[in-house]
């Protein structure tokens, strides 16, 4: 079987995302949406169970899934959601000096996700996640 096209073109498919979540929230740099995708992907990552935040994993693209991984403490304890003013404070918190993370990082985030992910499958899955998620990712 070949390597699917998914991992072949990983690349391309991540910077895709990136230019559409830097475009989404206006920044200058596909560097400055990097900082602010990791920051959203963390900020809601911190509100699943482990076994949640696997099957979550599992419906982003390949190397999305690698960022929303990458540096995970499993033992760090789970958060509650909280209002969007008070997650965008915990995006923002990511390199503070470096992070140009606007007010709306959350939403731009999750319209430039949903143009990289089976919508169907998504809102499938965020509909058995804790309440909140499926609002977090409202695009």
């Amino acid at each position: 079987m070949p390597v699917p096209a998914e991992y072949q073109r990983a690349t391309d498919h991540f910077f895709a995302f990136l230019a559409d979540a830097r475009d989404a929230a206006s920044l200058q740099t596909t560097n400055q949406s990097y900082t602010m995708v990791q920051g959203v992907l963390q900020t809601f990552r911190r509100r699943l169970t482990l076994a949640d935040a696997v099957r979550f994993a599992g419906v982003l693209p390949a190397a999305v899934r690698a960022v929303f991984v990458a540096d995970w403490d499993p033992a760090e304890p789970q958060r509650p959601f909280a209002d969007r003013a008070t997650l965008a404070d915990e995006v923002r918190s990511l390199r503070p000096n470096h992070n140009f993370s606007p007010d709306t990082a959350i939403h731009d985030v999750a319209v430039a996700l949903r143009k990289h992910v089976d919508e169907a499958v998504f809102d499938q899955l965020l509909a058995t996640l804790p309440d909140g998620a499926a609002d977090f990712w409202r695009g």
